[in-house]
């Protein structure tokens, strides 16, 4: 294993012009301390865990220090937010160190979030809160454990130093890690700035570093549209069909190579809410739940307009024609896995239509019925699925048509069930679970923390010695509020 302090970055970025970057030192982090260490990570990194909790690892993962081998660099972009343009954003708290090889030979690109201020800060102070770090290194690992494309997260260091959101808080930086940090908004920035010969070096970047299949096509920049377009519809389908909300999907937020980017008042549904925002700030419902994958395709137009300069305008729009077969073939073929059904029927969009329905109707617990389903008996009264309905006779007759279809499926139920276990998640991350790993960390109690992380990475796993974990949420679960600061 190598000792974290010895690993060797490179800063392939720099092969770009300075106009994508600014090279800038990370700000000291007064008394950092470990707050969590991803052991399960290091592992794969090859990275010895406890070498990072050596005062030397502190100090360069809390900014204090600055690796011998890093460049730390914040990211220029730009990107719609809320529907509207802002010509410049960029990494106002984050500092991309470089990149370094896990242990199977994938380059990773290791990243400082709350490292303080860069050119890019504009009012901010370059800080992030210990609240939100806890929340997104928890969800990163989360969505790791359920399978969906997304950043990871290695490390919290936090520190008693203020940072003022709506209330004082205390500091943390989070040490995140992605095969890349790129998104729409890197293109977004050149294109409004008239600078085509950037989006042109950004595109052939990508493509030599991270889509090298493109060089195959006869239109190498169509074809990396292509790819991110269908990683995005793959990225909304998952999101849809797990019920998670992103809660903030601006451009600047979207990822070119299709992972879940930046997680802020993002939420997994309690109770099935097909309108469900999980942001506070969110006034107008714009990034409800049922309205992502919509979302996702007007931010793809977005980014269509910044490669206008290296694909023509028709191709582009036959290329995002793509993104609704992609997404509704993926969604379906999700939906009817979590349902047991293994061969295609014509009238299965129905049935999973009128289930959505009957959830809606009750506010039934999306995660505790698919994870109850899987023991659903054609004939029997099904006692624990109909008592999560209000209305039993809704879901009789909704029940009434699942059965019936289930006479298609040659698969028996031992089995079935088996797979619909493997497929629907026991343990989600609630939000009242991170809050409770919050309150307790502001009191200096780590454990739940870690915790959840090692019960959030297997969930689909019985795990008895956390069956706490997935009961349903309590009635102050609905109090919690979460905003773009969270």
């Amino acid at each position: 294993m190598t000792l974290f302090p010895d690993l060797v970055f490179e800063q392939r970025l720099l092969e770009l012009p300075p106009s994508f970057y600014r090279q800038v030192r990370p700000q000291a982090l007064p008394s950092a301390h470990p707050v969590a260490i991803n052991a399960g990570l290091c592992a794969e990194l090859g990275v010895d865990a406890d070498s990072l909790r050596q005062p030397e690892s502190i100090a360069i993962l809390s900014g204090n220090a600055c690796s011998g081998s890093a460049t730390p660099l914040a990211a220029l972009y730009s990107g719609h937010q809320f529907g509207v343009y802002v010509p410049q954003l960029g990494d106002g708290r984050a500092l991309l160190l470089g990149e370094a090889p896990a242990a199977d030979g994938q380059r990773l690109e290791w990243q400082l979030k709350g490292a303080g201020l860069t050119p890019f800060s504009r009012m901010g102070d370059g800080r992030a809160v210990l609240r939100s770090t806890i929340r997104e290194y928890l969800c990163c690992e989360a969505m790791h454990g359920l399978g969906i494309p997304t950043t990871r997260a290695l490390a919290i260091m936090g520190s008693p130093a203020t940072v003022y959101r709506e209330q004082a808080e205390t500091a943390a930086v989070l040490t995140r890690l992605a095969e890349s940090f790129i998104r729409f908004g890197n293109f977004e920035v050149f294109y409004h700035r008239g600078q085509h010969e950037e989006i042109r070096l950004l595109a052939d970047f990508l493509i030599r570093h991270h889509f090298p299949q493109c060089l195959k096509e006869e239109q190498p920049y169509a074809a990396l549209f292509t790819e991110i377009v269908q990683r995005t519809a793959l990225l909304m389908a998952q999101w849809q069909a797990v019920g998670f909300c992103h809660g903030v999907m601006n451009t600047d937020n979207m990822s070119i190579l299709g992972l879940t980017l930046d997680y802020g008042p993002f939420g997994f549904l309690d109770g099935f809410n097909a309108a469900h925002i999980c942001n506070h700030s969110d006034h107008a419902g714009r990034y409800a739940y049922n309205q992502q994958p919509q979302v996702a395709l007007w931010n793809l137009h977005c980014l269509a307009s910044a490669f206008l300069p290296l694909v023509s305008e028709d191709d582009l729009l036959a290329r995002l024609a793509s993104y609704r077969n992609v997404y509704e073939d993926k969604w379906l073929a999700l939906m009817r896995a979590k349902l047991g059904l293994q061969q295609e029927q014509a009238e299965d969009a129905g049935l999973i239509e009128a289930l959505l329905l009957a959830l809606h109707a009750h506010q039934t617990d999306y995660t505790l019925f698919f994870r109850q389903l899987a023991g659903f008996q054609s004939g029997s009264e099904n006692t624990a699925l109909r008592d999560l309905f209000v209305d039993r006779s809704l879901f009789d007759a909704w029940a009434a048509r699942y059965a019936e279809r289930l006479q298609a499926e040659s698969t028996p139920l031992p089995l079935r069930k088996t797979a619909m276990l493997a497929l629907n998640p026991k343990y989600i991350l609630r939000n009242y679970l991170a809050e409770n790993a919050i309150r307790a960390a502001q009191q200096g109690d780590f454990s739940l923390i870690l915790a959840l992380q090692d019960c959030l990475s297997h969930p689909f796993d019985e795990q008895p010695h956390y069956q706490q974990y997935a009961a349903e949420p309590p009635a102050w679960a609905q109090e919690i509020s979460v905003s773009c600061s969270s």
